[in-house]
C-alpha cells in the first residue's frame, strides 16, 4: 500500500468545519475514494491548484502534465519513485526504458529543472530515461544546463512505423511533459506506444469548463455521500465561448456571467453567514502559465479593460484566447512568511506524492498567484503522526492537509472521467 505523506500546513488556528469533518469520516472517505478510482483510471499525473478561504476549499485549476517537480521537498523522492514505478508497469510490466518528451521551449532554465528532477525519479524507479524533443527546430543531440546546474542531453525525436525511438532506444513508454498547447505535432500522432497522459487531454483539444463540469458531478456526488454542501469544495463557474477581447467581440457574455457569478456567490455567502465580497476571476479557458487572467468584482470591470489589460488577455501559451472560464473567486487565508500563498499538490494517478506553496510577496488574497514575482516553498514533512485520525495524539498542523488532500484527489477523479470521455470521443 502507498501512504500518503503527512505535510505541514501553513494555517493556522482551530481546524475548520471542513477540515473536521474529512478527518472524522476519514475511513469512509478513503474507501470511497477507493472505489471511485476502481472505476476510472487516473491521470499519469497531475498537479492541482487550491484555494482555502477557510469557508471553502476548492481546486481552481487541475494541469495534467505538471511542469514543477523540482519544488517538490526533496524527502519524499521515495514516494514519488514508488507511485511512477507503479503508474509505469500499469502500462507496460516489462518496461526498462522510459521515453521523457519535454516542452520545445527549452530556454526556460526552470523548467529544465523540473525536467532533471522528472529523469532523476524515474531513473531511480528503475528505469533509463533519455529525453527526446518533437521541437523541429531540434536537428542533433543539444547538451543543456538547467537553473541549478543540471546537465541534459536532449535528442531530436524519431519514428520507426508506429514507434518514437532514439538511437539505440526503443522504449516501451513515453511519458509526455509536454501540453500540447500548440497543438499536436504530427511527429506523435498514431503513436503505438502508450503516451502518459494520452494526447487526447493536451490543451490542443482540453478546456477548464469542460473539466469542471465534470468536478461538479464529484462534488455533488461526494457532498451527498458524506453530509456536505458541494460548493464547499466546488468553485462556482460559467463560461464564454466566443470571445475577442481585441476586437471586444464576446464582452457582452462576459459581463452577463459576471453580473450571475457575483450573485450566485452572493447567495452562498448569504447561506452560509459569509462576511466577504464576492469576486470573478476570468481565465482563458484553455492553457497554463498564468496567462490570461483577469479580476472582477463587477460589470463595469469588463467593459473598463483598457488597450495594454486587453492585449494580456487576448493570448496564453501556445494560442491566443477565443473561449473563457469564469470562476467564482476564492480568496486565500493562507500565508508563507507574511506574504499570501496557495497550496499546489502533486499525484502520481490517485497518490498525492507531495507539493508546495506558490507564494507571491506582491499579491493580495483574492489575486491570481501565477504571475511574475512568485516564488516556491516545499511542503515541509512530519512524520510524528501515522494517520490523520484525529484521536491520535500529535499536533494538529500534519493533519490539516488531510482535507485539501481529499479536494485534490477528487479533482483528479474527475480528470479520470474527463479521459474517457474525451477517448470515447475520439474512438
Amino acid at each position: 500500500m502507498i501512504h500518503a505523506p503527512h505535510l505541514i500546513s501553513a494555517a493556522s488556528g482551530p481546524l475548520r468545519a471542513l477540515e473536521t469533518h474529512c478527518l472524522e469520516r476519514h475511513t469512509d472517505i478513503e474507501a470511497w475514494l477507493h472505489r471511485r478510482f476502481l472505476d476510472s483510471q487516473a491521470p499519469f499525473y497531475a498537479s492541482i491548484d487550491l484555494r482555502n478561504a477557510g469557508w471553502k476549499m476548492a481546486p481552481v485549476d487541475t494541469n495534467l502534465f505538471p511542469a514543477g517537480f523540482n519544488n517538490l521537498p526533496p524527502a519524499l523522492a521515495p514516494l514519488a519513485r514508488r507511485c511512477l514505478q507503479a503508474a509505469i508497469q500499469r502500462y507496460c510490466p516489462r518496461a526498462s526504458q522510459v521515453l521523457l518528451v519535454p516542452e520545445n521551449h527549452t530556454r526556460n532554465l526552470y523548467y529544465l529543472d523540473n525536467v532533471a528532477r522528472l529523469q532523476q525519479l524515474l531513473a531511480g524507479a528503475g528505469y533509463e530515461v533519455r529525453i527526446g524533443s518533437a521541437d523541429p527546430a531540434l536537428r542533433e543531440p543539444a547538451e543543456l544546463r538547467s537553473q541549478s546546474g543540471h546537465a541534459l542531453r536532449v535528442e531530436p525525436l524519431q519514428r520507426n512505423g508506429r514507434r518514437l525511438v532514439l538511437p539505440d532506444f526503443d522504449p516501451c513508454v513515453v511519458l509526455l511533459n509536454n501540453d500540447l498547447a500548440g497543438g499536436l505535432p504530427e511527429l506523435l500522432s498514431d503513436v503505438e506506444q502508450p503516451l502518459l497522459p494520452p494526447s487526447s487531454i493536451g490543451w490542443n483539444r482540453r478546456l477548464k469548463s469542460e473539466h469542471f463540469a465534470v468536478y461538479a458531478e464529484v462534488a455533488r456526488e461526494f457532498g451527498s455521500a458524506f453530509d456536505l454542501d458541494p460548493w464547499l469544495i466546488d468553485p462556482l463557474w460559467r463560461n464564454c465561448g466566443q470571445v475577442d477581447f481585441m476586437k471586444r467581440e464576446g464582452e457582452e457574455c462576459i459581463a452577463h456571467n459576471v453580473e450571475q457569478l457575483l450573485a450566485s456567490t452572493a447567495e452562498k455567502y448569504a447561506e452560509h453567514d459569509i462576511d466577504a465580497e464576492p469576486y470573478v476571476v476570468i481565465k482563458a479557458d484553455a492553457g497554463t502559465y498564468g496567462m490570461g487572467v483577469m479580476v472582477a468584482r463587477s460589470v463595469d470591470d469588463v467593459s473598463a479593460l483598457n488597450r495594454k489589460q486587453r492585449k494580456a488577455m487576448a493570448a496564453t501559451k501556445g494560442r491566443s484566447v477565443s473561449q473563457v472560464i469564469l470562476q467564482e473567486g476564492i480568496p486565500t487565508a493562507e500565508f508563507v512568511d507574511g506574504a499570501v500563498a496557495e497550496p499546489v499538490f502533486y499525484c502520481i494517478e490517485q497518490h498525492v506524492v507531495g507539493g508546495f506553496y506558490r507564494v507571491h510577496t506582491d499579491r493580495g488574497a483574492d489575486e491570481s498567484l501565477n504571475a511574475p514575482g512568485m516564488h516556491f516553498k516545499p511542503f515541509a514533512i512530519d512524520d510524528s503522526c501515522a494517520a490523520p485520525d484525529p484521536g491520535v495524539d500529535c499536533d494538529a498542523p500534519p493533519n490539516r492537509f488531510y482535507a485539501a488532500g481529499v479536494v485534490a484527489r477528487l479533482a483528479v477523479l474527475a480528470a479520470a472521467r474527463e479521459i474517457e470521455r474525451a477517448q470515447q470521443r475520439a474512438a
